[in-house]
C-alpha cells in the first residue's frame, strides 16, 4: 500500500521572451502541444503552465466562464491549453479552458489515507513499509530526523521552491536517516527526503529533486493515480468477465492475458506521465526560486552512474519512471525550449 500511496522520485523549467499576439496561420509541420495542469507563475506577458511559457493570440479561444484573458487567470487554477510550439520554445495558445482548483474525485480519500500513514510514521519516528498488525514484518527505511543542519537545509530549500499561491503550512518536510538516494511525496503535502541524497547533492541538485516531489503534491498525482487505478481495474475486470463467456479455451486465455497486460501497461504509462510532468514543473520551481536549472540533467546522470538503468522491458511493464537516460534527454530538451 505504501508504494501506491507514495509518488516517488523524478524532475522541470522556463525563461522570458516576447510573445506575438497576432493571428497565425497553422502549418502541418507546427508542433501541437496539449497541457493539463495549473497556472503557477506569471512571467512578463507569459502565463506559466506545466513549466511552459504560454502566450495568447488575438484568435485564442477561451472556453468556460472563468477567464477571457491570460491576465485574468488566477494562480493555482486548473488550466487546459491546446496550442503550438513557437521557435523560441514558448507555446502559442489556440484554446484555453480554466476552472477553479476545487475538490475532485478521490481527493478526500487520498488525504485521509495519507494523513493516517504520515501520522503513523511520525508516531513511530521512522519510515517503514507496514507488515502485519504487530509490525513484525515491517521493513524499516530509516528513522525520521526533524532537526539539525541537514534537516534545516532541506526545509530552507523546500520553502524557497514553493509557488506563491501555496501556503508553507501545506507542505511538511521529513528527513529519513538512510544512506540511499531517494525522495518521496504524499498527496497530503508530506515530503520525505533521504539523508544520503542530502549529503551527496549540492543545493542546486537537491532543489531539482525536491522541486520534482513538490510538483507531485501541487499537481495532485496521488489522487489522479487513484482515479486511474479505479478505471484500469474496472477495465481489466470487464474484459476478464467477457472472456468467461467465450467457449474457446485458448481464445479465452489469450483475452484474459491481454486484459492483464493492457491494465498494467496503462497504469505504468499513466504513472510515467506524472513523473515526466513533475520533471517539467519541478524545473520551473527551480528556475523561479533562483537555483541553477542546468543541474537537472546532471542529477539524473549521477543517479545513472550510481544505480544504472533498469531493464527496459521490466521498466515498461512495472516501472513508474522513465529511465535515467530518457530523463536526461528529456530535461536537456526542456532546457533548450524554456531556459536558454
Amino acid at each position: 500500500m505504501t508504494r501506491r500511496l507514495l509518488v516517488v522520485l523524478g524532475m522541470a523549467i522556463s525563461a522570458a521572451g516576447t510573445p506575438s499576439c497576432a493571428s497565425m496561420a497553422l502549418r502541418e509541420s507546427d508542433q501541437r502541444v496539449s497541457l493539463d495542469a495549473y497556472a503557477e507563475f506569471a512571467s512578463g506577458d507569459f502565463l506559466i503552465v506545466e513549466g511552459q511559457r504560454i502566450a495568447c493570440g488575438d484568435d485564442t479561444v477561451f472556453r468556460g466562464s472563468y477567464a477571457r484573458s491570460l491576465e485574468a487567470i488566477a494562480l493555482g487554477n486548473e488550466v487546459k491549453v491546446k496550442g503550438v510550439r513557437l521557435a523560441d520554445g514558448s507555446v502559442r495558445a489556440l484554446e484555453v479552458e480554466v476552472k477553479p482548483n476545487g475538490d475532485a474525485l478521490f481527493e478526500a480519500e487520498t488525504l485521509s489515507v495519507t494523513n493516517d500513514l504520515e501520522d503513523l510514521w511520525v508516531k513511530k519516528g521512522m519510515m517503514f513499509e507496514p507488515g502485519d498488525a504487530d509490525d513484525d514484518d515491517s521493513e524499516v527505511v530509516g528513522e525520521l530526523l526533524t532537526e539539525g543542519p541537514a534537516f534545516e537545509r532541506v526545509l530552507r530549500i523546500t520553502r524557497r521552491l514553493l509557488p506563491s499561491y501555496l501556503d508553507e503550512s501545506a507542505i511538511r518536510v521529513y528527513l529519513v536517516d538512510t544512506e540511499e538516494w531517494n525522495a518521496a511525496a504524499m498527496g497530503n503535502g508530506a515530503i520525505w527526503v533521504y539523508l544520503g541524497l542530502v549529503e551527496a547533492m549540492s543545493d542546486d541538485e537537491l532543489a531539482v529533486v525536491i522541486g520534482h516531489e513538490l510538483a507531485h503534491v501541487t499537481h495532485e498525482h496521488s489522487r489522479r493515480s487513484a482515479k486511474a487505478d479505479m478505471w484500469s481495474e474496472l477495465l481489466g475486470a470487464g474484459v476478464s468477465l467477457a472472456a468467461e463467456a467465450i467457449d474457446n479455451d485458448s481464445l479465452k486465455s489469450a483475452i484474459q492475458v491481454a486484459a492483464a497486460v493492457a491494465t498494467v501497461t496503462s497504469l505504468s504509462k499513466y504513472s510515467r506521465g506524472h513523473e515526466d510532468q513533475a520533471d517539467r514543473v519541478g524545473l520551473r520551481y527551480v528556475h523561479e526560486a533562483g537555483f541553477d536549472v542546468t543541474a537537472g540533467p546532471k542529477v539524473w546522470k549521477r543517479f545513472q552512474d550510481k544505480y544504472g538503468d533498469e531493464n527496459r522491458v521490466l521498466n515498461f511493464f512495472l516501472g513508474s519512471h522513465s529511465r535515467s537516460a530518457d530523463r536526461i534527454r528529456n530535461m536537456e530538451a526542456e532546457l533548450k525550449r524554456n531556459y536558454q
